[in-house]
């Protein structure tokens, strides 16, 4: 009797978001092998041959999306923690060519890798991509209404990496910069951002992007619990730049919020490969190519400040 090796293809979580699989069992019936529904096995106690590594279900690969989301999520973590590529991936039993090929986007993320890393930094990767497959059909690619409807391949052009760069709201001569993800999101059908590797880690933004068709902008939008969060930048110029304004709250002694705007720009990573990040005070060598994108956002102008 020839009998054919049948691989687990469900995996569940349980409160600790540890993953499980449900692995299907058989049983022998006279002349006959029949199913007889799933066992749940920890995933922790499937051991690879010799290798002492968690074998992980599946090998499935994500989006591009889902991969640079993750990849955006897991920087940002190893940066809060201070922890290196090398600890992570040691942590989590990856090879370190495995993690760098993931996290510089020339491999998508699979599902084995990322339960593995989830794992290792105790947090959930994947809150925004676990959909079935069927929703996603039934939105078609499509973002909703109230941002623009506009479609993936439409706007797959603003995808990507971005160094976000504004004044200082501390010191008139220090601009600060950080990273800013924009991706397509399956669960939410539309284009998500996400920041990065800012010094004021509480204080990172993520929510959704709307590109209307009618105002030739785009807005980064953070709506948490009614309070707002805008930037408004102009479409990408000729050589990838979005020029524009943020409207937020500044942070002042205990709970006071004041309400402030200021330039803003997002320049394509790829042009900054050693950028500066944090606060970068006029002596530094970016600062210049830095102020001179602020100041093009009044100079052209993109945006306008009115004198009280």
């Amino acid at each position: 009797m020839r009998f054919q090796t049948v691989r687990p293809t469900h995996v569940l979580c349980d409160r600790d978001d540890r993953p499980y699989l449900a692995v299907p069992c058989f049983a022998l019936c006279g002349a006959k092998v029949v199913s007889c529904g799933f066992v749940m096995v920890c995933a922790s106690d499937i051991l690879g041959p010799d290798s002492g590594e968690i074998a992980l279900p599946s090998d499935k690969e994500l989006s591009e999306g889902q991969s640079r989301q993750i990849a955006a999520t897991i920087r940002e973590e190893l940066a809060r923690r201070r922890m290196s590529r090398q600890q992570i991936a040691e942590k989590a039993k990856l090879s370190i060519s495995t993690l760098e090929k993931v996290l510089g986007g020339s491999r998508p993320f699979t599902l084995a890798t990322t339960v593995r890393l989830e794992e290792a930094l105790g947090v959930s990767l994947r809150k925004h991509i676990n959909v079935p497959e069927d929703a996603i059909d039934r939105k078609n690619g499509v973002a909703p209404d109230n941002l623009g409807a506009y479609s993936h391949r439409a706007v797959a052009w603003i995808e990507g990496s971005y160094v976000t760069v504004r004044p200082s709201f501390g010191d008139k001569n220090t601009i600060y910069a950080y990273r800013t993800e924009i991706v397509w999101d399956d669960a939410a059908s539309c284009l998500i951002f996400r920041e990065g590797e800012r010094l004021d880690v509480a204080f990172t933004q993520f929510g959704e992007v709307a590109v209307p068709h009618q105002s030739g902008h785009i807005y980064l939008v953070t709506n948490r619990a009614g309070q707002h969060r805008l930037i408004t930048v102009s479409r990408p110029t000729i050589t990838g730049e979005m020029y524009g304004i943020l409207t937020t709250l500044l942070a002042g002694r205990g709970s006071l919020l004041t309400p402030i705007a200021a330039p803003i720009a997002l320049l394509p990573a790829k042009a900054f490969p050693n950028a500066a990040l944090g606060r970068i005070p006029s002596t530094d060598e970016n600062y210049g190519a830095y102020h001179q994108h602020l100041k093009r956002v009044i100079d052209e102008p993109f945006a306008l400040f009115l004198p009280g």
